[in-house]
């Protein structure tokens, strides 16, 4: 039996664009179908499929989604959530839009809609396991596929708030879809973020010393720094979430078994240190 349409997918057709012909989309059948004919199937999950020609298996795989759930059910990165909760209040208006790029699971993007009562969200994420997750995580919260390298399937100026939470970014598509008004967040790591983990763990993906200057590079062009808040803290961990902390993260694609075998020692707490900046369209 096809899906109906989810009820917070449904303020998004007037958001929404086909990704072939970027004309409007309506629903049609459990799916939804723009003018021209080009269909795109609502899972029974809740997320709409606007991704073509990548294999299902592209993004976060069963595993890592299944690790980011437990990890985040934690609370261990609740600070980084509160911290975009406070970033987006005062520029989310009443009934403002707000776009999660690699939402992943949801999780930041359930945080910021729990305040403002008609905030609508939407996340975009290639893993359709993690949309599994994305498209139940609010009553708010729509979900749909989408690599965030190819032009969003989004109109022009119809976003209040961007986020970009550990996520690969597209600077000139961010601009587009954001109403001048509108904020860009990006969260992303320094130095010192689990710092006590890469020590035990060398196969894991270290962080670039030079990531802030192309970070800065990219986005000039585009944007500009409204304001940055530095979130640091240690967290207690036990060993099996420390297992799902380095699970959830691209370093999970380069670990071997023995990597976390039961005679590899885990640090009982991790550093969590990120920038958090809120940057407004030029």
């Amino acid at each position: 039996m096809p899906a109906l349409l989810p009820p917070a997918l449904e303020p998004f057709l007037d958001v929404l664009h086909c990704p072939v012909c970027r004309a409007r989309l309506r629903p049609d059948h459990g799916s939804l179908r723009c003018p021209a004919g080009h269909t795109f199937d609502i899972a029974r999950q809740g997320y709409v499929s606007l991704l073509t020609g990548i294999r299902a298996t592209s993004g976060d795989d069963a595993a890592m989604v299944q690790a980011r759930n437990r990890f985040l059910s934690t609370g261990r990165y609740a600070p980084i959530r509160q911290t975009l909760t406070r970033l987006t209040a005062d520029v989310l208006p009443a009934q403002g839009t707000v776009v999660d790029i690699g939402c992943g699971t949801g999780y930041y993007l359930a945080g910021v809609l729990d305040q403002p009562p008609r905030v609508r969200g939407l996340g975009l994420d290639a893993s359709v396991r993690a949309l599994r997750s994305a498209a139940r995580a609010h009553p708010r919260a729509a979900a749909a596929s989408w690599d965030v390298f190819r032009p969003l399937p989004l109109v022009d100026q119809a976003v209040d708030v961007m986020l970009d939470v550990f996520a690969p970014r597209n600077p000139s598509e961010f601009h587009r879809v954001l109403r001048p008004t509108g904020r860009l967040i990006v969260v992303r790591p320094i130095e010192r973020h689990l710092a006590e983990l890469r020590g035990q763990i060398p196969a894991m993906v270290t962080i670039d010393p030079d990531k802030e200057r192309r970070l800065q590079q990219a986005l000039d062009p585009y944007f500009e720094a409204a304001g940055t808040q530095h979130v640091e803290y240690t967290a207690p961990l036990t060993r099996q979430e420390a297992i799902d902390l380095v699970g959830m993260t691209p370093s999970a694609r380069h670990l071997t078994h023995a990597d976390l075998s039961d005679h590899v020692p885990l640090p009982g707490q991790v550093s969590v240190s990120v920038l958090a900046t809120s940057y407004r369209p030029r």
